[in-house]
């Protein structure tokens, strides 16, 4: 009887928190994770609905971009091999993502870690260690590979050969909530598909 109670408690929390969420987008949830205990600052994208089972260990700066399937581990779970000799063995650590950071899709980061303002970590990435301000890092364990700076330049010679014509950025930035979304994606398309033709037909 009383796991049917707890599993139908476990039901119910699941189904209630489900639709809190729906209330939220990827602008708007830092709202949901700051009453779960989490500083965040402003003009957050943040694509996943959990910050790790201890959201209050979470610390935020402004214009960071968290990317899907990011988990943030905020106690190591490797001591339930130390549990037999101590039973209530644990072991928490904060973690702290400083302004304008973008987490890549799928990265793992580690307690007690702080990635530096101005970084970027890589799709896939596990982050052991700190991360120096303006690194981007990548790898597992993550390693920094190269400056924030270089990158910047890469992308921009990037964007003066391939932005189209009249391209309105904003609307892009925040396509989920342009009114002319389809629009703006299918031109974007166009004009990237005409200037790749040459590499894609190989």
């Amino acid at each position: 009887m009383y796991l049917i109670i707890k599993a139908v408690k476990h039901a119910y929390q699941t189904i209630k928190r489900s639709i809190e969420l729906q209330k939220y987008n990827n602008f708007t949830i830092a709202e949901y994770f700051r009453k779960k205990g989490a500083q965040i600052g402003e003009g957050c994208y943040i694509v996943p609905r959990r910050l790790g089972a201890e959201p209050y260990l979470v610390k935020i700066g402004n214009h960071v971009g968290i990317m899907e399937e990011v988990h943030l581990h905020t106690h190591d779970g490797g001591t339930w091999i130390f549990r037999e000799e101590m039973p209530d063995l644990r072991m928490f650590g904060p973690i702290i993502i400083e302004d304008n950071c973008l987490i890549g899709m799928g990265a793992h980061i580690l307690p007690g870690v702080t990635i530096g303002r101005n970084s970027i970590v890589s799709a896939g990435s596990v982050i052991i260690t700190d991360v120096p301000p303006d690194s981007i890092v990548m790898g597992v364990p993550a390693r920094r590979f190269g400056s924030v700076e270089k990158y910047r330049e890469k992308c921009i010679n990037a964007w003066k050969e391939q932005k189209p014509p009249h391209f309105d950025q904003s609307s892009l930035m925040h396509y989920e909530l342009a009114s002319n979304q389809k629009i703006i994606l299918r031109q974007l398309r166009e004009h990237l598909s005409e200037i790749f033709k040459e590499r894609l037909s190989k």
